[in-house]
């Protein structure tokens, strides 16, 4: 594929449009031109040229795809507002609204000071998306602009250089494949891999040319026998070979030879109609033999960005491996240009062709949704990579409608695919109508039905193994929620036992206590307690100030001890050197960003802190304790055979989850298990503890600490 022609002049820009915009709308992209030239008078490019040659050549690529008048003067008009003294307005008042909209909307974004680089390019893609959302153009106008920056990039520092080119590659180029740009995709990434490794992409291009030299004779004649036997059936088709490019070659190089890479031929075939296509496909499996499973068709049902095409794999002449596409003129096109064939095709051909604009909209929607569910933009930035066109599978719901998830997806994925509400209900799946673990990956052509339940909420364990960002976004969203409230509770829970250790009550407060102190830490009132429940702020000195204690070193009392249940959520966590159970004497450490970690009284980890109320909660368990807690066993035995699935068999039947386990031969004869378990309480444990130790090979069952 050749790269997309640059244009030099106005008058060239003009001759291109001729051949499909009216006068009027070609006098109005001159006339924006010539705006942008007097607006740009006296400025240069890095180059030497005058700045006004780089919007220009931007509308040229614009006028390769056929993009519309607007489109064009926006283009001219891209950098006017940001690097000139015109206003938003006087732009309105020439070209009209929609213009100026567009170009506010690719205009380069205002320089903000951020953390770091990494923060101010999620910043700007942010800003970015909101503006795709407003108008689809926008993003059009921002991916021609970004390559003919990348066309010009040799004039830059090496090390800018493989900036830009590192963020064109995880951004910019993966746009280009979601929004089915097939060509813009290419150049960027052959442009993004040569600024990036200058030295590798040479000698990978100066293979190619000695092997495409080597094996032209045998790629003429496959395509010869092609041509004849398709011209032979009555069958009018154009037949094309596809040439790797550069950077789609150096991924593949991780995975199998050069040699192998280069070894496959690939050809396109273009027919008239879809008919066409599928009689195509069936000459050209009689001619040569399919390879079984490697049939894809994308016309029955396209890619999530409109693209459309038969794919087959062939053993050739000399059984060479051929890759096949058939596609029809209009899919040829709308498979290079994308989203912007939209504009290419109207009036009785657009229904057929917003099939890949209302997806690309519904793309759109979904980074609005996780934008807004997101913590900050660096979440949002790595959720957007997830889902940035990864290899596809396309399953069906109950009713046989069909859902796109990436390669590797699961019935969780599926779930938050179809809905939000449905994911945070999901409690089971069934694939193909037989009951299956949500963490199996699905696989092309299965129907998925998930099974929800009243009041059922997302589990934490499935951050681990989801794979597209609009469920992972949901869930980490519902999570967050869930521990802010659970946080708040603690907070205030936690804020009330340390008045009341100073002698005072949360109730009993003067009512302007509570105001003055929010009204000088800048705070409302749950933000206060949300940070004591995580760690962030003391509750003892919070209460201290609160009662006006300032640096009094009043004493704690220590008759007054928090009760928990075991139901306070994420914000209460147990420490796993001490493995605390209920009906064990406890304490609470107060960790910063992780709310209270419960230990026991004896633990080590928390020896030195256990007389500072700033650090230290004394703790006790609440009658009805809820939940199962962790504890670990030694088990030290004399050798047995079996031993092991007795011991496992005990604990089955007394309804004991076994969480790990791990073996210490200590000699010949004798040895030790560690088993991690599940428990409700001490007395529970002391029970299991019972029941193995009547097992005849076990000589002693101990609680292990680590510490």
């Amino acid at each position: 594929m050749g790269a997309i022609s640059e244009v030099k002049t106005i008058d060239e820009l003009g001759d291109r449009l001729k051949n499909y915009m009216d006068q009027a709308s070609i006098n109005q992209v001159r006339r924006a031109y010539l705006y942008a030239e007097q607006a740009h008078d006296g400025q240069k490019r890095r180059s030497g040229e005058p700045y006004v040659t780089h919007p220009l050549a931007v509308a040229g690529i614009l006028s390769e795809m056929h993009m519309d008048a607007q489109s064009l003067m926006a283009a001219m008009l891209h950098d006017v507002i940001e690097d000139t003294d015109v206003e938003k307005d006087a732009i309105t008042a020439q070209f009209g609204e929609a213009v100026a909209e567009l170009v506010d909307g690719v205009s380069k974004l205002t320089q903000i000071e951020f953390a770091s680089k990494a923060e101010a390019q999620a910043e700007n893609f942010q800003k970015m998306v909101l503006a795709m959302a407003e108008d689809i153009r926008v993003i059009l106008v921002k991916l021609s602009d970004r390559l003919h920056n990348m066309r010009t990039l040799g004039v830059l520092r090496p090390d800018k250089r493989r900036r830009i080119a590192r963020e064109t590659l995880d951004i910019y180029a993966p746009i280009a494949a979601k929004l089915g740009m097939h060509n813009l995709r290419i150049e960027f990434e052959d442009l993004g891999f040569r600024a990036m490794h200058p030295m590798r992409a040479a000698r990978i291009e100066s293979a190619v040319k000695t092997v495409r030299g080597n094996r032209h004779a045998l790629l003429e004649n496959i395509r010869f026998a092609i041509e004849d036997r398709l011209r032979k059936e009555g069958l009018v088709a154009m037949v094309t070979g596809r040439e790797k490019h550069l950077f789609s070659i150096y991924r593949k190089m991780s995975k199998k030879p050069f040699k192998d890479i280069m070894d496959v031929f690939a050809f396109r075939v273009v027919t008239n109609n879809v008919d066409s296509c599928y009689r195509a496909l069936g000459i050209v499996h009689g001619l040569y033999k399919p390879v079984a499973g490697m049939f894809k068709d994308y016309i029955a049902i396209p890619k999530s960005n409109g693209y459309q095409s038969l794919h087959t794999v062939l053993f050739g002449m000399y059984g060479v491996p051929i890759e096949i596409q058939i596609r029809t003129h209009e899919m040829d096109v709308i498979a290079n240009n994308g989203i912007a064939a939209h504009w290419l095709y109207k009036s009785d051909k657009q229904a057929a062709h917003m099939s890949g604009q209302a997806k690309a909209q519904q793309w759109i929607k979904g980074l609005l949704d996780m934008q807004a569910k997101a913590s900050d933009s660096i979440e949002f930035i790595e959720n957007v990579k997830i889902d940035l066109f990864p290899d596809d599978i396309y399953v069906f719901s109950p009713k046989g409608k069909i859902f796109e998830l990436p390669a590797g997806a699961n019935a969780i994925d599926f779930a938050y695919a179809v809905h939000t509400d449905v994911g945070n209900a999901c409690v089971g799946c069934r694939i193909d109508r037989q009951l299956a673990p949500v963490s199996t990956p699905l696989q092309s052509g299965q129907t998925v039905d998930i099974i929800t339940a009243p009041g059922a909420q997302p589990n934490p364990n499935w951050l681990d193994f989801v794979n597209t960002a609009k469920a992972r976004t949901a869930i980490r969203h519902f999570l967050k929620s869930r521990e802010g409230n659970e946080a708040v509770a603690l907070g205030k829970r936690l804020l009330a036992k340390a008045l009341n250790s100073l002698g005072s009550d949360l109730n009993e407060l003067p009512s302007n206590a509570m105001a003055e102190l929010l009204g000088e830490i800048k705070l409302d009132e749950n933000t206060l307690l949300y940070e004591i429940g995580i760690g962030k702020r003391v509750a003892y000195l919070t209460a201290r100030r609160l009662i006006n204690h300032g640096d009094d070193k009043t004493p704690a009392k220590q008759n007054s001890a928090l009760a928990i249940t075991g139901a306070e959520g994420l914000v209460l966590n147990y420490g796993n050197c001490c493995h605390p159970l209920p009906g064990d004497p406890v304490v609470g450490y107060i960790s910063s960003g992780r709310g209270m970690v419960v230990h026991l009284e004896s633990c080590a980890n928390v020896a030195e802190h256990l007389n500072n109320p700033d650090k230290c909660v004394h703790l006790t368990w609440a009658d009805n304790v809820k939940g199962d807690f962790h504890s670990e066993l030694r088990i030290d035995y004399q050798n047995e055979r079996g031993l092991l699935a007795k011991i496992a068999a005990r604990l089955n039947d007394s309804g004991i989850n076994i969480e790990k386990i791990r073996t210490e031969e200590v000699d010949a004869t004798f040895g030790a298990i560690y088993l991690l378990i599940s428990v409700k309480s001490r007395i529970h444990l002391a029970r299991i503890v019972k029941t193995l130790r009547k097992l005849d090979a076990v000589l002693k069952v101990t609680r292990v600490k680590h510490y």
